[in-house]
């Protein structure tokens, strides 16, 4: 557990930044959720899907390992929410916290430690699969307005087509034209896209200056969804698909995330309960101490 603190601190002090600063000045946290969604977010998976350099083979195995198993957890969340009786934002909110792991500013680092080099490029890979998810169909699933209305809002969001560019790059080893001046262009798609997450982790600290936090059984039950049953489908489908040892090991420790802050954005700007999610998401960051210890022991690393 010491080994995880350096992963984990600096986003507990980035999210107090941000507390601080709601109490201090005055920010806007709907232009900050736009900002991420719209600017920054697209350029962090421009520059991973060209950067990245896993075989083929890795890349398609983790990314329909990732599929099944969020296709998986969704349902697991549908269940669950019409079980319970959620009213209609708590079960987007109970989607939202369920289906997003916040496997880049967390996942990213544990993996590095656990895995070395090697599980880094297999994290990288299944964290571009996971913003294809909450960006491209993720405001979809929370809108909930249909197939159509779906559709027709994925491709106004610039996610798909930062995808579909940093694809075609990598694709043809096209590279990124480097100016002398007045700018580095590859450098600045790289530092847009680095500054997502400290910014999303900002707005996280934002909101919770207005939430009340409070551990109730509704947000064990979102950090339970998150931290241990998203591992054990995710283990289920790797081994059905017969990933390879180091992608099984991956796939599993990436599912066992804690709650993405980036769903905090989606549900901001798209519909459900704000509160719920910030909440949700401090339980499941809080327990993952916990939890990822343990499926480290057990997945022996």
């Amino acid at each position: 557990m010491v080994a995880l603190l350096p992963a984990v601190l600096p986003v507990g002090l980035i999210i107090l930044i941000g507390f601080i600063a709601n109490k201090a000045i005055s920010l806007e946290r709907q232009t900050l959720s736009q900002l991420i969604l719209y600017i920054l977010s697209p350029a962090l998976v421009i520059d991973s899907l060209y950067r990245t350099s896993l075989s083929l083979e890795s890349s398609i195995g983790l990314l329909v390992g990732f599929a099944i198993t969020s296709c998986l957890v969704y349902l697991v969340a549908k269940i669950v929410s019409r079980i319970t009786g959620f009213s209609s934002s708590l079960k987007t909110a109970l989607i939202a916290t369920s289906l997003f792991p916040n496997n880049g500013n967390m996942g990213l680092p544990i993996v590095t430690f656990a895995l070395g080099t090697a599980g880094l490029e297999r994290a990288i890979v299944y964290m571009i699969g996971s913003s294809i998810l909450m960006f491209c169909f993720g405001p979809a699933i929370i809108q909930g307005k249909g197939i159509i209305k779906g559709l027709k809002l994925i491709v106004k969001l610039p996610l798909l087509w930062a995808i579909l560019l940093g694809l075609g790059l990598r694709i043809i080893s096209l590279t990124i034209p480097n100016f002398q001046f007045p700018f580095d262009l590859d450098l600045g798609i790289q530092k847009l896209g680095e500054a997502a997450i400290p910014i999303a982790l900002i707005l996280l600290g934002m909101q919770l200056a207005y939430t009340k936090f409070t551990l109730g059984l509704k947000e064990l039950l979102a950090a339970s969804i998150r931290l241990l049953i998203a591992p054990s489908i995710a283990f289920g489908v790797g081994s059905f698909l017969n990933l390879a040892s180091l992608d099984l090991q991956v796939l599993v420790l990436q599912s066992a995330m804690p709650t993405a802050v980036n769903s905090l954005i989606l549900v901001t700007e798209f519909g459900g309960n704000k509160n719920f999610v910030a909440r949700s998401i401090i339980t499941s960051t809080l327990f993952c101490f916990l939890t990822i210890p343990f499926i480290l022991w057990l997945l022996r690393f």
